[in-house]
């Protein structure tokens, strides 16, 4: 939920009731009626209007950012193992796959604790 004097911005009209998406706006009230399909009232400073909006039409101005610094980070990545063929990284970055050395590791680490594991307990069970 959203607070109150909270910088936001219209990514959305659900209602097509002429909302300015794209522009700021900042939340000056929350709408309380259980009968109303809307949750906020915002203040678009640019419009000169307030307005009823649902929850799906805003977001924070700050989640937006992160979202597309995450964005224009990764597609960072991508281009610089574009121009190093670093084929290793690009398809970590296109598809999320592992390299086929980082699976060997994690099952010979996952033999070993099972073989140390085992060993344990027949020591255990000697005793």
């Amino acid at each position: 939920m959203l607070r109150l004097g909270e910088k936001i911005v219209i990514v959305a009209d659900a209602f097509e009731q002429s909302l300015p998406i794209g522009d700021y706006g900042y939340l000056i009230a929350y709408d309380r009626n259980p009968d109303n399909a809307f949750d906020y009232v915002i203040r678009v400073p640019q419009a000169n209007r307030n307005f009823y909006v649902t929850a799906e039409d805003v977001e924070a101005e700050e989640q937006l950012l992160e979202a597309e610094a995450e964005r224009a980070t990764h597609e960072a990545l991508i281009d610089y193992a574009l121009f190093t063929h670093n084929e290793k990284l690009f398809h970590h970055l296109m598809n999320g796959e592992q390299t086929v050395e980082e699976e060997t590791e994690k099952t010979t680490k996952e033999s070993m604790s099972q073989a140390e594991f085992i060993k344990q307990v027949n020591l255990r069970a000697w005793i």
